[in-house]
């Protein structure tokens, strides 16, 4: 499990690259493993900001802010601060610099969660990051096409509501409330298939 967790992320970028017509993530794919590493280190140094006891809500707030959305979300925001920058230039493609600023964390994750040996976060965490590197940028995307109001609402509704569902789906399979935890993750996972497939579909 600590192996899926370490190998996931590079062989999923690797995967979509190979299906989409983007090259990479363009002249952001230096700042994304620099950036990222600097975070991933400052957080396995630091450690969890939440201190998650029990079930409740303390457990779903830890999974947006230490362990699933935050972490995922963070370095889209940072892709659009650079491209505001014009630190980065060419074409945007928000998926390919995520995943790639993601690679350092899901190392260092997968050697200090290895002793755990848990699958929800070796295995359940990567996918649900994944998730939302690839989700949010398909909601995103016709929003800023400037989309009628019918498009808009409800992309701007799914771009709200993915993170927080990933961390949802993370608080049900620690909850074992496993049911709760594949429906959520099935429709999460829409997306992302959506996603990939229209990717192969233009190649």
């Amino acid at each position: 499990m600590s192996l899926f967790c370490l190998l996931w992320t590079p062989l999923f970028y690797l995967f979509k690259r190979s299906v989409s017509s983007a090259s990479g993530a363009g002249s952001g794919g230096v700042w994304a493993l620099l950036l990222g590493s600097i975070v991933a280190l400052t957080q396995f140094f630091l450690g969890s900001f939440v201190n998650a006891g029990g079930f409740g809500l303390s457990r779903w707030v830890s999974g947006c802010i230490d362990i699933v959305t935050l972490p995922a979300v963070l370095p889209l925001l940072v892709y659009l601060l650079l491209i505001g920058l014009r630190l980065i230039t060419g074409t945007p493609d928000f998926t390919n610099f995520a995943l790639l600023w993601l690679i350092p964390g899901g190392a260092l994750r997968a050697v200090s969660w290895s002793a755990q040996s848990d699958p929800i976060l070796l295995v359940l965490v990567p996918l649900l990051w994944t998730a939302i590197v690839v989700g949010l940028p398909f909601f995103v995307g016709p929003i800023l096409d400037s989309p009628p109001l019918w498009l808009l609402i409800p992309s701007a509704l799914g771009a709200l509501v993915l993170p927080l569902l990933a961390a949802t789906v993370y608080w049900a399979f620690f909850s074992q409330r496993t049911i709760l935890g594949f429906l959520l993750l099935f429709v999460i996972i829409i997306p992302l298939v959506v996603s990939m497939v229209h990717g192969m579909m233009k190649e």
